[in-house]
């Protein structure tokens, strides 16, 4: 299946924007250079990758997700909506000189072969069941309001990934999960990520008292 994909791809960076396989994203486009992507990509296969970009200027991480605009409508001020699919991870190899608004890689998915069988894939139930637990408590500790019942009806790689994406955390803890292949091994890092994240508040609040 990965053989499907584009090795050339036009990558839209935006830091601190994480994007999983089978998640959706929705983006407002206005800036002319990822307006003009857009159009370029409605116009051929639809493809964009997404990879979050460092704080040096014009740095970016080297694994990022590969989605498909399945949905988009055009605002009377220029503005593109879009909705991506997301397919597979994708690491970076080499960027493209061209000519173009935007940038474009030479990408390979050789890492993420797994990405496309998601559906199938089996999370040990303690793994889920720590990862939920502790996430309930980081995020109410937050602040951060989640519907669990909603969370819960998910399949077990959606549940995982969906708290990724929403999770309040920095973009290189982040890119952290999105750069494990393995699925349990995501849900292990994430869980660790969130109960150390947990803690180090708790610790924080302890020594302000």
């Amino acid at each position: 299946m990965n053989k499907e994909f584009p090795k050339k791809i036009s990558v839209f960076p935006l830091r601190g924007a994480i994007f999983f396989p089978k998640t959706n994203l929705p983006l407002n486009i206005f800036e002319k250079r990822y307006v003009s992507m857009v159009e370029d990509a409605l116009k051929g296969n639809k493809y964009i990758g997404m990879v979050q970009s460092k704080k040096v200027e014009g740095e970016v991480f080297k694994v990022g997700c590969l989605g498909k605009i399945d949905r988009h409508e055009k605002t009377p001020d220029g503005r593109i909506l879009i909705n991506l699919n997301g397919l597979s991870r994708f690491k970076i190899d080499e960027e493209v000189s061209n000519d173009k608004l935007y940038r474009e890689f030479i990408v390979n998915y050789e890492d993420f072969k797994e990405d496309m069988k998601l559906k199938e894939y089996e999370v040990k139930n303690e793994i889920l069941e720590k990862l939920i637990n502790n996430s309930k408590k980081y995020f109410s500790q937050q602040g951060v309001l989640i519907d669990w019942r909603e969370i819960s009806k998910l399949k077990a790689f959606e549940q995982i990934y969906t708290l990724a994406m929403i999770s309040p955390f920095s973009v290189s803890e982040k890119q952290k999960v999105l750069e494990v292949p393995d699925l349990n091994e995501a849900a292990s890092t994430l869980n660790e990520i969130t109960k150390f994240g947990f803690y180090e508040d708790l610790n924080d609040k302890d020594t302000l008292q």
